[in-house]
This record gives structure tokens, C-alpha cells and sequence, in this order.
């Protein structure tokens, strides 16, 4: 390990870049639709990695055995592919707060994947610091109005909420499969660009067999901003905030990177405010507090 703590700050920077993104991703779908957004991004993303893995390593496609290409495939089909469609499609029917207040579950289902497959093991004290995180950031993204719904609100509310729990379980089944594509200290980088571009092949083949191609262009070239914005969050989230998620990953437990990821909610406070404008309540600033108290705890154990 280059220096201590080096899978905790990688996990901080993924939630700061995830945070970047996500903002970006969201006013491009305002503009071309969430759909769109989500299966141009991977394209966008894969080829600007494909170009950044020529520059550093020589070839575009990295080189590995196939049991490390089952291994990342898998976790970029489960984790990129499936579980961000599935993301996406929360967000539509749930809304942001919401979603994410389900998908910050994550970070449960992997530690109990992480406890079953590898056999890791949390101190009280990181059990006690995941808890404190987990629970601000829960606290902060589940503020209620207490409105009454329809039973056809009701019904979308609950079919988000099971794309929303996909979403999260998504998020720590590629978390745990990457793992194992990780193993012996494979290059991030590398392991990432298998990961997207695997993702990448297998949406756009879905994409292809729905007859959707000529409806992604003409959304995009109707809609310029749009594209730029999306190249923008490529960028920040599936570029730099994945590749650093997996540097987190490789370098410390499973349930402690996912539950430092699952913080975009906090960095999103200030964004919300000084970005979209958003009223950020005593509340926000209380949870804010805490989970950032759950890092420290996450540190000093």
C-alpha cells in the first residue's frame, strides 16, 4: 500500500466525483431523458478510458486472463449496466431523496456479501463508524412531507422502491464481483476499463435489439447542452469516480469503501444549495455532522 489509508480517501474522492456527476447527469436529463443519459454516458465514458489506458499503458484494451474478464465483466454488466438502469428508473418514478435514501443501503448488503465470500471482519468500532455514517446520510435524505398518495401513486412509489433496493443490491454485487477481478493487485485502471467496456457492449446490444439507436441520436443531436453536460459527468463519475471507487475497494473491506462511497448524499448538500438552489434545512447540516463524525470513527479504527 503506497500509504495509509489510501482505500478510505479513495472511497471519500469516489462519493466527491459520484456527487460531481450525478449533478451533471441531472441537468441533462432534464434535457434528453434519463434513458438516454444513462446509456450514452457508458459509451462516452468507455472510449474516453479506452484512450486515457493507450496513453498510460500502450494498448486500449488491457490485457488479462479470462477469469479476471468473467470476473469484471460481470461486475460492470451487474453493477454499470443493470444496477444504474435500475438507478436511473428510481430516480424517475421515487425522486432523488428517496432513491438515495434506498440505495444507501448498499453498503449493508455488502458487508454481509463481503462477511459470506471473503470471510472479512469489521471491530466494533468500524461496525459502530459504519453505523454513525449510514445513519446520517439516512437521516439527512429522509426528510417527509407526509403526503397522501393515490393507490396509482402508491403503486409507482413502491415498484421505485424495488428498483431503488435492485439498485443498491446492484451497487454491492459489482462491489463484491470486482473484488475478485481485483485480485493480486491488478491495475485499476485496467480492471475498470473491462468493467465499462463490457457494461458498455452488453446496453448498447440491449439498446440495438429495441430498435432505441436512431431515437439516442436524434435526442442528442437535437439537444446539445445535453451532450456536453453528459460528457462533463462522464468525466467526474463513471471515469474518475469509478476507477477511484475500485482503488478503494482493492485497498480496504468491502463494507467499509461502500459505506464511504455511499456519502454522495452529504457532498450533494452543498451542491444542491450553491448549484440548484435548494433549501438546505438544520436537519441536513445535523446529518451532515454526523456521518462525517461515522468517517472519523471509520479512521481512527
Amino acid at each position: 500500500m503506497p500509504f495509509p489509508y489510501i482505500g478510505e480517501l479513495a472511497g471519500l474522492a469516489t462519493a466527491m466525483f459520484f456527487a460531481g456527476g450525478a449533478s451533471f447527469f441531472t441537468l441533462s436529463s432534464r434535457l434528453a431523458g434519463s434513458q438516454v443519459v444513462n446509456r450514452t454516458r457508458l459509451l462516452a465514458a468507455t472510449l474516453i478510458l479506452l484512450g486515457i489506458h493507450t496513453l498510460l499503458y500502450g494498448t486500449a484494451v488491457p490485457t488479462a486472463d479470462g477469469q479476471r474478464w468473467l470476473w469484471l465483466g460481470l461486475s460492470g454488466v451487474i453493477g454499470l449496466a443493470l444496477g444504474d438502469a435500475a438507478l436511473f428508473q428510481a430516480f424517475v418514478q421515487l425522486g432523488t431523496r428517496i432513491t438515495i435514501l434506498v440505495f444507501s443501503t448498499a453498503p449493508i448488503f455488502a458487508a454481509i456479501l463481503g462477511f459470506v465470500l471473503f470471510g472479512e471482519s469489521l471491530t466494533p468500532l468500524q461496525i459502530l463508524g459504519m453505523l454513525v455514517s449510514l445513519g446520517g446520510v439516512l437521516w439527512v435524505v429522509s426528510e417527509n412531507e407526509g403526503e397522501e398518495r393515490s393507490n396509482s401513486e402508491q403503486r409507482t412509489y413502491l415498484i421505485g422502491l424495488l428498483f431503488a433496493f435492485l439498485a443498491a443490491l446492484g451497487q454491492a454485487l459489482g462491489a463484491i464481483t470486482a473484488k475478485y477481478g481485483l485480485e493480486g493487485d491488478f491495475p485499476a485502471l485496467s480492471a475498470q476499463v473491462m468493467r465499462m467496456l463490457v457494461a458498455t457492449l452488453a446496453i448498447w446490444l440491449f439498446t440495438v435489439l429495441r430498435g432505441h439507436v436512431r431515437d439516442t441520436y436524434k435526442t442528442l443531436q437535437a439537444k446539445p447542452k445535453a451532450l456536453t453536460l453528459l460528457l462533463i459527468g462522464s468525466l467526474f463519475g463513471p471515469v474518475t469516480g469509478v476507477w477511484l471507487s475500485l482503488v478503494s475497494i482493492q485497498n480496504t473491506q468491502v463494507g467499509v469503501a461502500s459505506t464511504l462511497i455511499a456519502m454522495v448524499p452529504i457532498f450533494l448538500l452543498p451542491i444542491g444549495y450553491f448549484v440548484f438552489k435548494e433549501k438546505v434545512s438544520s436537519r441536513s447540516i445535523l446529518g451532515t455532522l454526523v456521518a462525517l463524525t461515522g468517517v472519523a470513527i471509520l479512521f481512527l479504527a
